[in-house]
């Protein structure tokens, strides 16, 4: 089980996720960046993540699909802005594939993955909101239990890599 930090948004639009993650920080960074790895472990059970499709660089496309329980499909397009190899993502829905703006941009999201030591990873994901509506929404939607329950399901595929 991940390890839990105390670590505050920087304004009252973020979110943020931090924990220690059990698994080296390649590791770690590989499951975000493989698409077969992604659809391991990115969607709460009992929802699943049947496809993903990643260009991991700035400027590449990202679609990760994930279903609820009874099949419904939700697709998740966005743009990566900004990677650093082992070391940061950050991505918005605010673009689709080639900068093809989207219809309703909901958030860009930087993570960051440091080494920890003893083979662990400080991983953090800070998720900026277009509002504070979108924030509120987004924690209404289980923002800390859901992508706390991914944090665990990252960990564990990542160890075994």
């Amino acid at each position: 089980m991940t390890t839990k930090l105390d670590i505050a948004p920087t304004n009252d639009r973020e979110l943020v996720l931090a924990r220690i993650i059990d698994a080296p920080r390649e590791n770690v960074y590989r499951c975000w960046t493989d698409p077969k790895l992604i659809t391991r472990w990115f969607s709460p059970k009992p929802w699943t993540t049947p496809r993903a499709e990643m260009d991991v660089r700035a400027g590449g496309s990202s679609l990760v699909v994930m279903a609820s329980p009874d099949g419904n499909e939700f697709p998740n397009p966005g743009v990566f802005l900004e990677v650093v190899a082992g070391r940061k993502i950050v991505l918005t829905d605010a673009y689709t594939e080639a900068w093809q703006p989207s219809e309703k941009p909901f958030m860009t999201v930087a993570l960051t993955f440091e080494d920890e030591g003893n083979g662990k990873t400080r991983y953090i994901a800070r998720v900026r909101h277009w509002s504070v509506a979108d924030r509120e929404q987004h924690e209404k939607m289980g923002f800390h239990e859901g992508w706390g329950q991914c944090a665990d399901q990252l960990e564990e595929l990542a160890k075994t890599l």
